[in-house]
């Protein structure tokens, strides 16, 4: 747990900074501490840390970006190769019964004109 700081009398409080009805500002407390002063323009010394710090990060996110893609595609990889996987089994299954039914028909169509046949052939009975 956090423990209480003391009250630092520089620190405005909200009520110092704001008025009863909360629109506008009040007026700045006698103690309350200075506004800091503007950020001086960038020298060129800040300009080649900001380009360093530009390239550092463009080259951070390259290579984020490529152990991202690889893991995607890996996860892409085994999720396709599962549903495949799954859909060969189905459509492996469907054929072998139709081959089966169709292979079943055709021996049943050539048992039965084989029957036909040697009926025919054979001389009725006296």
């Amino acid at each position: 747990m956090s423990q209480a700081r003391p009250f630092d009398p520089h620190i405005p409080v909200l009520t110092e900074l704001f008025s009863d009805k909360g629109e506008a500002p009040a007026e700045p407390v006698a103690g309350s501490a200075p506004a800091l002063p503007e950020a001086p323009p960038a020298s060129p010394a800040d300009a080649h840390w900001t380009a360093l710090e530009q390239r550092l990060s463009e080259r951070i996110v390259q290579q984020l970006q490529a152990s991202v893609d690889i893991v995607i595609d890996q996860r892409l990889r085994a999720g396709i190769e599962q549903v495949l996987q799954q859909a060969v089994a189905s459509v492996t299954a469907e054929l072998r019964k139709g081959l089966q039914e169709t292979v079943d028909n055709i021996v049943a169509h050539a048992i039965a004109q084989e029957i036909s046949t040697l009926q025919a052939l054979r001389p009725p009975p006296p």
